[in-house]
């Protein structure tokens, strides 16, 4: 890791700068030398990243759906060219191109945010090993080194030693307890993270491969970060926490506001935003308006969920427009309700269970009915039906399966 950390160093000046003047700031209100003001100042580092980063965070949403949509047409291409890779690749690279979509776009992120989490962990290394780095002279050190965080110094590992803990002016239990809370914190926001964004952002009318490695990455990343936690010194775990929470935050506004369409989220937005319709007779809210006016511009291309908030709508007397609003419209109505009646009067759809059912009981009915007709004849041409379960005697008596016609030889005294 240090490795790592130390191929970004040209950033950790940039990066130690932002915290010292975070750390005046808040030092001035919490005291120089307390956890309060090193650890905000690491929070607030996060922050300012991810505010500059949120252009890059919308374009991931873009391409993560594009890639959603595309997933039907790259398995057909798939399909279609699995004996030839090279022509396989090149359909790819052009249906990418044609709509304009980065597979790398949905990492744009999280590499974007590398080398400032690499710089902060070079600065937190340094620190521990009492060095001075980027702007952090020795009063700083010396003042970073006394701060503490619930009893865990900042450059504190879980894995550090009794002895390089005591150097740090703690004890090993404070550090271990802090650090495995932090790092169960960290791997749950994770995991909550991608649990919210498969089980509401997805659409659900498309089953694609995708779909099964986000869900099998929902469960790695979790485990990946709290090994790579126990290497982690707290000021790191610290960041890490705070992003993770930013982009639960940030998914969750995103999900409620701009939902993926044909998702659960979708069906909950359009239903809140009917809702809001009927209470004020009109939609309010740019954002609402566009929705609407995507959806009005679907046309018949619309899925299942954006129909039933139209239908919803016309059964209210309204009718969207193109430009996102809507506005009273009778026909609308008298549309909606005769399509309502002729949905009532078509014949409830009946399961295998019942078809079969009904099956049996007509040909019951109709042996029954073959069975009346049969006697009917037979008094009308004054001749007494036979009763059922008597052998007929004599020579009427019609021969058994695999019997001679005609008269019988007697049977042998002993098999009588």
């Amino acid at each position: 890791m240090d490795t790592i950390a130390s191929l970004f160093s040209f950033i950790t000046w940039p990066v130690s700068w932002v915290i010292v003047q975070f750390h005046t700031l808040y030092g001035a209100i919490f005291g120089d030398d307390t956890g309060w003001a090193w650890g905000l100042s690491i929070v607030s580092l996060v922050v300012l990243i991810r505010i500059c980063l949120i252009p890059l965070f919308v374009k991931q949403i873009k391409s993560t759906r594009n890639m959603q949509v595309l997933q039907p047409k790259m398995k057909a291409i798939q399909e279609r060219y699995k004996s030839d890779k090279q022509r396989q690749s090149e359909e790819m690279m052009k249906l990418y191109k044609e709509t304009g979509t980065n597979p790398l776009s949905s990492c744009l992120p999280i590499l974007a945010q590398s080398p400032f989490f690499f710089a902060l962990y070079h600065v937190l290394s340094a620190i521990a090993s009492g060095k001075t780095i980027g702007v952090i002279d020795q009063p700083l050190l010396d003042s970073a080194r006394q701060a503490h965080i619930f009893g865990a110094p900042l450059a504190a590992k879980f894995m550090n030693s009794p002895a390089e803990v005591e150097a740090l002016g703690a004890s090993l239990t404070d550090v271990r307890v802090v650090t495995a809370v932090m790092i169960v914190l960290m791997s749950a926001s994770q995991f909550f993270t991608q649990r919210q964004l498969m089980t509401k952002n997805v659409d659900l009318t498309v089953k694609t491969p995708y779909m099964q490695q986000q869900k099998m990455l929902m469960y790695i990343f979790p485990l990946i970060f709290a090994g790579m936690g126990i290497n982690f010194p707290v000021g790191v775990l610290v960041y890490w926490l705070t992003t993770n929470v930013w982009t639960m935050g940030q998914q969750m506004y995103v999900i409620n506001q701009n939902p993926t369409p044909g998702s659960k989220a979708q069906d909950q937005y359009l239903t809140r935003l009917l809702k809001s319709v009927t209470a004020h007779g009109e939609v309010r809210g740019r954002t609402r308006r566009n929705t609407v006016k995507r959806i009005v511009a679907k046309g018949p291309d619309r899925n299942d969920i954006e129909r039933k908030f139209i239908t919803g709508l016309a059964k209210l007397g309204f009718a969207a427009q193109e430009d996102g609003t809507v506005i009273k419209s009778e026909t609308a109505a008298a549309e909606a309700e005769a399509g309502a009646a002729q949905r009532r009067q078509q014949p409830k759809r009946q399961t295998k269970a019942q078809r079969q059912t009904g099956a049996a009981q007509a040909g019951a009915k109709g042996a029954d009915s073959a069975e009346s007709d049969s006697k009917t004849s037979l008094q009308k041409q004054g001749e007494k039906p036979k009763p059922a379960g008597k052998p007929a005697s004599g020579s009427s008596r019609q021969a058994k399966s695999g019997q001679r016609k005609g008269p019988q030889r007697p049977k042998h005294p002993s098999k009588k």
